[in-house]
């Protein structure tokens, strides 16, 4: 009898051994394919935001970075690169021209006019004038010219008026008096000759003086 319950016993732990031989066996095996599964990776398996991303800022800095190089190797713009082209090459700057401090621009004398003609019309002594002003001289000349502008016009003058007269009425240079008659006579025989005078105007608008200016 003890011998067969020798033998029972030694059959159970048989059992017993091998059924946990396959317990470790299965878990052996359930280890590795876990190992296996998580190495490889499911099928459908949504990649990591790490994963993903490092491809992105990879093609991101590969997509940026030869815009960098180019700018760096863009010129500068220099101030010497336009000097040739805005500068005055020495020596070009015209001399100003003889009498070019004169003023082209000075007012209308107020009491000098060119006289041109006499007139009697209206029943009074009338000068035919122009007004003007005084140019700038040429370089040598002995007066500047008395440049006019704007229409003939007339002034009257008194039959008593004073008057005083330089070359070509008279053979002088300084002023020497003559009668209103020998004016008009010289007038009517020298018109549009247009020699200056200075002139006053009485109370009523008269010349009562003038005074012929010399002008070579």
């Amino acid at each position: 009898m003890r011998g067969r319950g020798t033998a029972v016993r030694d059959a159970r732990r048989l059992r017993t051994q091998a059924a946990l031989a396959a317990l470790a066996l299965c878990g052996t095996l359930a280890l590795t394919a876990c190992s296996g599964d998580e190495e490889t990776g499911a099928p459908g398996t949504p990649a990591s935001p790490s994963a993903s991303a490092a491809p992105s800022d990879t093609a991101s800095a590969t997509a940026t970075a030869p815009s960098s190089p180019a700018t760096a190797k863009k010129p500068a713009p220099t101030a010497t690169a336009t000097a040739p082209s805005t500068a005055t090459p020495a020596g070009s700057k015209k001399p100003p021209a003889p009498g070019s401090t004169c003023d082209h621009k000075m007012p209308i004398s107020p009491d000098e006019v060119a006289v041109y003609r006499y007139t009697p019309e209206g029943g009074a002594h009338s000068l035919i004038i122009k007004h003007g002003n005084w140019g700038c001289a040429a370089p040598g000349a002995d007066a500047a010219p008395f440049e006019t502008t704007g229409k003939e016009t007339f002034l009257n003058i008194a039959e008593d008026a004073r008057i005083t007269a330089v070359t070509p009425l008279v053979d002088s240079a300084v002023g020497q008096p003559i009668t209103l008659q020998e004016l008009i006579d010289w007038l009517v025989a020298h018109p549009n000759q247009g020699r200056v005078f200075r002139y006053h105007l009485d109370s009523a608008g008269v010349i009562d003086s003038l005074d012929q200016q010399y002008t070579s």
